[in-house]
């Protein structure tokens, strides 16, 4: 509690963009809260492609993927090492509401279950990509309706006549913030990692998230990033990129801006920018098949086909 009050009175001097307050994870220590909450698993990178994000384009100032009905509503991925399902779920549902204009929510419970064969550990922990190429192996995801989400491992029940979605194939997008900026105004929400294991993301409460001791490297936490945009006057603009949590208590991390949804109610993100500073360059984006020509925002310029 001292830290969080010691926090909270520099945040009125002005000093952080983000206060901060106790929650359900104050009875654990950040050890235990990053074995129980945090399984994204980062290894050695293989070969992927990368989206290639076109140029000389104008980008949008802010865009709210939430806002177009591409999200669904946060879930709770509970005390599972499940980030991932939940991470690779929401970039499908994105896909899949932008090719069937019906957002469907997709069963983190059947990746967690059964994407062993692709490297996934189940609820001990995964890989975002792992979790598309199962998926595209599979020839399926089945809906969260038919196969609900409980918070551990089971058996695999996967039934194909279940299935509500797709990949064809998926792209690991560049770390560039306007390579980042551009790819999401022009496809959708992207899956994405972040280091989620300080204190001050532990007991987020709201504001503009900004930690220097974030790592770009050392990533444990995977998340779907929604959107962006900027607060703030002409000289003092903070921009921010909106993330969609795994977390039903605390509803973690507006890392930047202030408005957004707290913890405890729903679990929604402003991140300050640079994104890069926060996030792997592993962030991923899956392809659901067809034609899909992607323009930005809701212009008619159109930025880049996929076939």
């Amino acid at each position: 509690m001292k830290m969080i009050e010691q926090h909270n009175r520099e945040h009125s001097q002005g000093k952080h963009t983000f206060t901060m307050a106790m929650n359900a994870f104050g009875d654990m220590t950040n050890e235990e809260f990053r074995q129980v909450m945090n399984g994204l698993k980062i290894q050695k990178r293989k070969k992927w492609k990368v989206f290639q994000a076109p140029f000389f384009v104008e980008i949008p100032s802010s865009v709210d993927w939430r806002e177009k009905g591409y999200v669904t509503p946060v879930k709770d991925q509970g005390y599972c090492l499940c980030c991932w399902a939940f991470s690779a779920t929401g970039a499908l549902e994105g896909q899949m509401f932008r090719k069937t204009g019906k957002l469907v929510s997709l069963s983190e419970q059947n990746l967690v279950d059964c994407s062993q064969t692709e490297g996934n550990e189940g609820y001990s922990g995964g890989l975002i990509d792992d979790a598309f190429q199962y998926v595209k192996d599979n020839g399926g995801l089945d809906s969260e309706e038919s196969y609900p989400y409980h918070a551990q491992g089971d058996s695999c029940k996967y039934r194909p006549e279940n299935s509500v979605a797709n990949v064809t194939d998926y792209w690991d997008v560049p770390s560039k913030e306007n390579e980042l900026m551009i790819t999401l105004a022009a496809v959708g929400p992207i899956s994405a990692a972040i280091d989620a294991s300080l204190d001050t993301f532990r007991f987020y409460k709201e504001g503009i998230y900004y930690d220097p001791s974030c790592s770009s490297e050392d990533v444990d936490h995977g998340v779907l990033v929604v959107g962006y945009g900027a607060d703030g006057t002409e000289t003092e603009n903070k921009k921010y990129w909106i993330i969609k949590n795994r977390y039903k208590k605390p509803k973690i991390l507006i890392f930047e801006i202030g408005k957004g949804i707290l913890f405890g109610i729903s679990v929604w993100m402003q991140v300050l920018k640079p994104l890069s500073t926060l996030l792997k360059s592993q962030k991923s984006l899956p392809h659901v098949g067809g034609t899909q020509t992607y323009s930005l925002d809701d212009t008619n310029k159109v930025l880049s086909q996929v076939c």
